[in-house]
């Protein structure tokens, strides 16, 4: 029997981590210009993703980066510096450029940098191992933990669905806006993953 506590644990840690909210702004950004059709694309796909990625490194994380070598710092590291390679083409708007140069063509943000490293990032990763550690990795406990997850998946599919009417109520000029300041908050975010698994690894006192 898992315990109440836990279980509100787990939805709290994975809710703050993962953060459906914060998201679905940047989902209207990283989605410009694209159909209703093509966001519900993108929104299932990107979700059912980072299901798969948070199901997998919970039951098997550990195992995985131990054998090929991979500490969670460096995971941390390496997902931080291609989330802010994403965060600078949101600042300079290059993807806008790239798609008025390519008509015919839709980039697909939906494996990245949506389902990982925005969802599925370090952090729901990190915390997706150490709560089904937590509870003691017995099958009652993986499967609330993984239930959960879902409920938190399935809230980011709810808000991306939103995001026509988010974008209908900031209009042209208030997306380029929102897209800037995003690409700010982003980036930020990007350094922050790269100084916690510098801090991981003792080469920072934070």
């Amino acid at each position: 029997m898992v315990e109440t506590a836990f279980l509100i644990t787990t939805f709290v840690t994975l809710l703050v981590v993962i953060d459906p909210i914060s998201l679905a702004p940047l989902f209207v950004a990283l989605t410009q210009g694209m159909t209703s059709a093509q966001r519900r694309g993108v929104a299932l796909r990107a979700c059912v993703i980072a299901a798969g990625l948070l199901l997998v490194f919970g039951l098997f994380g550990d195992a995985l980066l131990a054998f090929i070598g991979i500490s969670m710092p460096a995971f941390q590291i390496g997902g931080g510096i291609l989330l802010f390679l994403t965060a600078l083409d949101m600042l300079f708007d290059r993807r806008t450029q790239r798609r008025e140069g390519h008509a015919d063509v839709v980039e697909d943000p939906s494996v990245f940098p949506l389902a990982m490293p925005l969802i599925a990032g370090p952090g729901a990763m990190a915390a997706m191992i150490l709560l089904i550690n937590d509870a003691g990795r017995v099958w009652t406990g993986i499967v609330a933990v993984n239930l959960i997850m879902l409920g938190v998946v399935a809230l980011c599919f709810v808000l991306f669905l939103a995001a026509g009417m988010i974008e209908r109520a900031l209009g042209r000029t208030g997306s380029m806006v929102v897209t800037r300041l995003l690409g700010m908050l982003l980036a930020a975010l990007s350094v922050q993953f790269v100084l916690n698994g510098l801090g991981a690894i003792g080469v920072l006192d934070l």
